[in-house]
């Protein structure tokens, strides 16, 4: 099957969208106020997490980045999950920093996906979807860590940025194209991305600091 003829579910497009976003809106304003940020900061970073890896995507792939005006849905989802954590007690919060890692990588692979869609549907090279889904994946979180004065976590710690470009490649290449298919790719990125952090994968890396 050819890539133009790649079956885009609405529905499930949509599902990955908004899991995307409450993942992602809800690590911003946990991480915000991790830096005490205020309840604007809060938002800010919250929206920017959940949307600025596609607003970065649709710049990539020629789509007007005005359409995120027109998300009006996703945009109240952002904000009530950044108003939710915001509201949570404290406990909860913590419970939540002990989890956050699953719900990243829930946000990773839901939007790794949908970007991957979103190239693959306008018949992008593979090479393109797979910078596409990566970009949506792990954009809002490096632009989270930057506005927090932290360095962007996708660089340096377990494998991340690889998991999106795996999703993109066999979305690009239309291995994964039913509903079904693109469920079972979204399960899998997830359990990957966990075992990275379980058993601390990580790519390899070489400092130019002097050893003692």
């Amino acid at each position: 099957m050819e890539r133009g003829c790649l079956t885009l579910d609405l529905e499930v497009f949509e599902l990955f969208s908004i899991i995307g976003t409450i993942a992602f809106a809800m690590s911003g304003a946990v991480v915000a106020m991790e830096e005490k940020y205020d309840i604007l900061g809060v938002f800010i970073l919250a929206l920017v997490t959940a949307f600025g890896g596609g607003v970065i995507r649709n710049v990539l792939i020629g789509i007007p980045v005005a359409t995120l005006w027109n998300q009006g849905l996703f945009l109240k989802i952002g904000v009530i999950a950044a108003a939710v954590a915001f509201i949570l007690p404290l406990k909860w919060i913590r419970h939540w920093r002990r989890i956050e890692a699953f719900f990243d990588a829930i946000g990773l692979s839901a939007f790794a996906i949908q970007g991957a869609l979103y190239a693959a549907h306008m018949n992008h090279p593979v090479t393109v979807v797979m910078v596409a889904a990566c970009l949506t994946g792990m954009g809002g979180g490096m632009i989270r860590d930057l506005l927090a004065g932290r360095k962007p976590l996708v660089l340096h710690d377990e494998i991340y940025a690889v998991w999106a470009m795996l999703a993109g490649m066999v979305i690009g290449l239309g291995w994964f194209t039913t509903s079904v298919e693109l469920l079972a790719l979204f399960f899998i990125v997830i359990i990957l991305r966990m075992f990275s952090v379980y058993y601390k994968w990580k790519l390899p890396r070489r400092t130019l600091q002097k050893l003692n």
